[in-house]
């Protein structure tokens, strides 16, 4: 598939992706509410979210495909077998990189995520990041800055190293899926999930929590790893890598926004208005349209 195939998509593939990826941020960013509400360890909280949005992502393959499941996990081949290992360590370097370092730091390094997403596809399938695209990244990019600035918390090489490595394997997770847009992320995420509750399991400290707590964690797993990832990696099939890195960005406006609805956590003025630049530069970018390519 060529570059020029990939950025002339149809207007309604374009805005079915722009609805999914949206969506997907949406869901992400309802992580810190799950968090809020479970007393465990994070590694714990890891291997019981990443075990039932694996559950849930195998019932949609086994409702899709009935019988023929075995022959999509089998259908995946080489490049699907490639992202599992890469979306595994996407979810598990996110935990340890807020073990490791400050929320703020992760932030930061995460905002980069447009540019890099846009940066890997222009490099693997020649799809050029428009002017546009660029300029509403730096400027989110900017405003997480801001956000960051006012949470404080210092430098941890460890952690900010973690941060890198989920970022830019988060990025190229959304470049293999809109440079194979057959590929079923659904059985990509399922094994990826499965993978990160094995690496994880030896870490976590109690055992089986009460039903209260397994019920959150169910429903952690189900809408921010399951339904989160796959509505998102979804979307990116039909819209440029560096737009849907630009959109998930929203999942850091939303964030704090959820929690102070719902505990009263109010948002400092740095978060405020970092969270006002990184919004409306996706509002600036997406009320543009299309002009000459991403």
């Amino acid at each position: 598939m060529s570059a020029a195939d990939l950025t002339a998509a149809p207007p309604s593939r374009r805005s079915q992706g722009l609805l999914l990826v949206t969506a997907g941020s949406v869901l992400w960013s309802t992580t810190g509410l799950f968090v809020r509400m479970v007393d465990l360890d994070l590694w714990s909280i890891q291997v019981w979210r990443s075990l039932f949005a694996a559950a849930s992502l195998l019932l949609l393959v086994v409702i899709e495909h009935g019988r023929g499941t075995p022959r999509a996990f089998r259908a995946i081949g080489r490049p699907g077998l490639a992202l599992v290992p890469v979306s595994a360590v996407s979810m598990a370097s996110y935990v340890a990189a807020l073990q490791a370092t400050s929320v703020a730091n992760v932030l930061i390094i995460y905002a980069t995520v447009p540019l890099l997403a846009a940066g890997i596809s222009y490099l693997w399938i020649g799809e050029r990041a428009g002017r546009r695209t660029l300029v509403a990244a730096v400027a989110a990019l900017a405003g997480i800055v801001v956000m960051a600035g006012g949470a404080g918390g210092g430098r941890n090489l460890l952690g900010n190293t973690l941060a890198f490595v989920m970022t830019a394997t988060f990025a190229l997770q959304v470049v293999t899926a809109r440079r194979h847009p057959g590929l079923s992320m659904a059985v990509v995420n399922a094994l990826a999930a499965l993978v990160c509750a094995a690496v994880a399991w030896p870490l976590m400290g109690a055992g089986v929590p009460d039903g209260r707590t397994l019920l959150v964690l169910a429903l952690f797993g189900i809408v921010t790893t399951g339904a989160s990832n796959l509505l998102f990696l979804l979307g990116a099939r039909h819209i440029p890598s560096g737009e849907a890195g630009l959109l998930g960005l929203l999942d850091t406006v939303l964030s704090p926004l959820w929690v102070w609805l719902a505990f009263g956590e109010t948002p400092t003025g740095a978060a405020l208005l970092g969270g006002g630049i990184v919004l409306a530069a996706v509002v600036w970018y997406l009320g543009g349209g299309r002009r000459g390519g991403i």
